[in-house]
């Protein structure tokens, strides 16, 4: 019995190192084969493909951890509580903490489709939208800028900071404050009376 535990534990961790891996691998080069996927996990070829004997079930899983791990993290980040200026930091901070998980996810258009022709729940974009319609509403977000606009502007400032950590340009935390600071600098209400011109 406990061996079979064991063993259960250990197929499940393989199982996590190769899609947390894959999400990387893929997030940074979309033609990477197997056998790159499996050297980032640390497996040999023929241990990924007992797991995932082709290259298209081993996106289709990736997709599913993704967003398990998107919804994780949004959903520690408690980004409907408070007031919206401390949840969109929130949101940040936790969207770049699965940065590889976001690039996989929503870098390429071709996956971003299958995320949504899969007909469950996309975590992140029901909580964006109620976060910027509530931050519009309270004033702390550009009420005269449409909410699509704003979910794409955080959106390309997210990318940017995670694409920052995964290539080792900045740490975590300092993406984080950088995104963070242009999205407030960038998407918030205007303070200042008359014409920006």
């Amino acid at each position: 019995m406990v061996g079979s535990m064991y063993e259960s534990g250990a197929r499940s961790r393989t199982r996590r190192a190769i899609l947390g891996a894959a999400a990387s691998v893929l997030s940074r080069r979309r033609d990477a084969t197997l056998a790159d996927i499996a050297a980032a996990a640390g497996v040999g070829r023929s241990t990924l493909q007992r797991y995932f004997p082709d290259r298209e079930l081993l996106v289709s899983a990736v997709v599913e951890h993704s967003l398990q791990r998107l919804g994780e993290s949004l959903k520690e980040a408690r980004i409907d509580e408070g007031p919206p200026l401390q949840a969109l930091r929130r949101l940040v901070v936790a969207m770049l903490d699965v940065g590889d998980h976001v690039l996989f996810l929503y870098g390429d258009p071709r996956i971003t489709r299958a995320v949504a022709a899969r007909g469950g729940p996309d975590p992140a974009t029901d909580e964006i939208g109620q976060l910027i319609r509530r931050g519009q509403a309270e004033g702390l977000l550009d009420a005269e800028v449409s909410g699509d606009w704003i979910e794409h502007v955080l959106w390309a400032h997210v990318s940017a900071g995670c694409t920052a950590v995964s290539g080792g340009t900045l740490p975590r935390h300092g993406a984080s404050a950088w995104v963070i600071r242009t999205l407030e600098n960038g998407i918030g209400a205007r303070t200042t009376c008359g014409n920006p011109d």
